[in-house]
C-alpha cells in the first residue's frame, strides 16, 4: 500500500513527459490538421457521397484522440492543468465537440471545426503570435480612440460639408453622420474610393480633395501603421521575454550543477579528512 503513491507520481511524470514531448505534440497537430482537412471535406457533397463513412469515421478518431491527450494531461497536471490559458482553450473547444449535434443542438456540429483553432495552442510560433496579440491589446485601444476619434471629427465635418446637397449621391454618403463614417471607412481602406465617392463629390466640390487626401494620409497611412508598430513591438517583446526565461533557465542550470559539484567537493574532502584521521589513528 504504501508503494501506490510513489507509482501513481511516477505515473504522472511520465504522462508529463510524455505530454511535453515535441513528438507528442507533432503529433496532435498532424491528427487537428488531417481532421480539418476532413471537416472541410464533409461540406462537399460529392466528397460525402464517394467516402462519408470514411470522413465520418476520421471525425470521431479525431475527436477520441483529444479526448484522451485531454486526459493524460488533466492525470498529469491534476488541478493545475487549469492554470494555463492554453489548457483551458482546449477543454472548452473538445468539450464543445463532445455535446450531442442533434435537434435544437445541431447548429453545434459547424462548430467543430473551431477543433483547426488548436494549433494555435499546439505550435509554438502560432502560440507566441497570438500572446503577441493579446499583450498588443492596451496599446491597440489606445489607437482605435484615436482613430474613432478622426472618424468623428471627420464625419462631423463631411456630413456639413457635403451632406446638405441635394444630389442623391450626397445624401447616401453623406446625409447623415452614421453614413458619413461608412463612406469615410470605405475611403480609409482604399476601396474605390477615387472613382467611386472622392472624384464624384469633387464634381460637385471641386476643393473636396483638401479634406479628402489629409484625412487619407492621417487614418490609411498613420494611423493604420501605429497598429503595425505596437504589433510588432509587442512580438518583439515576447521575443525577448521568451530569451530572457531561457537564458534564466540555462542559469539556474548551471547554478545547480555548480552546486552538485560543490557538494561533491565538500564530501570527497570529508572523506579524504577521515581517512587522515584514520590513519594518523593506525599509526
Amino acid at each position: 500500500m504504501s508503494n501506490a503513491p510513489t507509482t501513481n507520481e511516477g505515473l504522472r511524470g511520465r504522462a508529463r513527459r510524455l505530454a511535453e514531448s515535441s513528438r507528442f505534440n507533432q503529433a496532435i497537430a498532424a491528427v487537428i490538421v488531417v481532421n480539418a482537412i476532413t471537416l472541410g471535406l464533409e461540406t462537399s457533397e460529392t466528397a460525402m457521397e464517394a467516402a462519408g463513412d470514411l470522413l465520418v469515421a476520421i471525425d470521431r478518431t479525431a475527436l477520441g484522440i483529444f479526448v484522451v491527450e485531454l486526459l493524460i494531461k488533466l492525470f498529469a497536471y491534476r488541478l493545475s492543468f487549469f492554470t494555463k490559458g492554453w489548457n483551458v482553450f482546449d477543454f472548452l473547444i473538445v468539450g464543445i465537440s463532445l455535446v450531442p449535434a442533434s435537434g435544437n443542438l445541431s447548429v453545434l456540429r459547424s462548430l467543430r471545426i473551431l477543433r483547426a483553432l488548436r494549433l494555435l495552442s499546439v505550435v509554438p510560433t502560432m502560440r507566441r503570435v497570438v500572446q503577441a496579440l493579446f499583450s498588443a491589446i492596451p496599446g491597440m485601444f489606445s489607437i482605435i480612440a484615436v482613430l474613432f476619434l478622426v472618424f468623428y471629427i471627420s464625419a462631423v465635418m463631411a456630413t456639413k460639408l457635403f451632406g446638405s446637397h441635394p444630389d442623391p449621391n450626397m445624401q447616401e454618403w453623406f446625409g447623415t453622420i452614421g453614413q458619413s463614417m461608412y463612406s469615410l471607412f470605405q475611403i480609409m481602406t482604399l476601396e474605390s474610393w477615387s472613382m467611386g465617392i472622392v472624384r464624384p463629390t469633387m464634381e460637385i466640390f471641386p476643393h473636396a480633395w483638401a479634406f479628402f487626401v489629409p484625412f487619407i494620409v492621417i487614418t490609411s497611412f498613420a494611423v493604420l501603421n501605429l497598429f503595425i508598430a505596437i504589433i510588432v513591438g509587442a512580438m518583439q517583446g515576447q521575443h525577448d521575454a521568451e530569451r530572457a526565461e531561457q537564458e534564466a533557465d540555462i542559469r539556474r542550470a548551471q547554478q545547480q550543477e555548480q552546486e552538485a559539484v560543490t557538494r561533491e567537493l565538500a564530501g570527497l574532502r570529508a572523506e579524504i579528512a577521515a581517512l587522515r584521521d584514520a590513519v594518523e589513528r593506525s599509526s
